[in-house]
């Protein structure tokens, strides 16, 4: 007896059609900043997260790392970088860690709470990945890119944070609270969305 065996692609034309609305979303949700008041200037909250992470919960986890990865290359062809793609790579890294453990979780037992445990999961995977890439890679970029000596950047947070003496202080009280924000800024909106529009997401 013959078996036939028939692979289903990981991306259907469908899924692809849902990453590339969600990723036009998100790239512009980026154009709409907001400055938290004790982080560095460049560092600024904004909502692209937030139809990354609906499209990982609907669709899993590679999606939703898609959707971080286009937004991204979106905003870098048709706005520019002004970091010398340093900010896009470093919203990459961790827009990706966020929505991969977030939705890795939700997904082996679909319920609200898993929702609520991935969430809260991955801001805390997010915010540790964050602090250890703007350490050894994304700082580093970003001064060299620029010409810059990682003191400047530094003092700029230390103008706006008591509690920033260094670099080392700087990652703990400046980098690490405004990704564990931003995470929860990102968690709870998506939470008020996702059940309004996954309906559509599942058609």
């Amino acid at each position: 007896m013959e078996h036939k065996l028939h692979s289903q692609p990981l991306l259907t034309t469908h899924t692809v059609a849902k990453i590339g609305i969600l990723s036009a979303i998100a790239f512009v949700l980026m154009f709409f900043q907001v400055p938290l008041p004790f982080a560095p200037p460049f560092m600024q909250v904004d909502l692209s997260d937030v139809p990354s992470l609906i499209g990982a919960f609907a669709m899993g986890p590679i999606p939703g790392m898609l959707i971080v990865l286009l937004k991204n290359i979106l905003h870098s062809i048709i706005q520019g970088s002004q970091t010398q793609f340093v900010g896009e790579l470093s919203n990459f890294i961790v827009g990706s860690a966020f929505v991969m453990i977030a939705s890795w979780i939700y997904h082996r037992n679909k319920s609200f709470r898993t929702a609520i445990l991935g969430t809260i999961a991955g801001i805390l995977v997010m915010s540790i990945v964050a602090t250890a890439s703007n350490y050894f890679v994304v700082f580093p970029l970003y001064a060299a890119a620029f010409g810059l000596k990682i003191e400047v950047l530094v003092n700029m947070a230390a103008e706006l944070n008591g509690w920033v003496g260094g670099y080392e202080s700087m990652m703990l009280f400046a980098v690490l609270p405004f990704n564990l924000v931003k995470g929860m800024i990102v968690g709870f909106a998506t939470m008020l969305l996702y059940k309004r529009v996954s309906p559509i997401l599942h058609k």
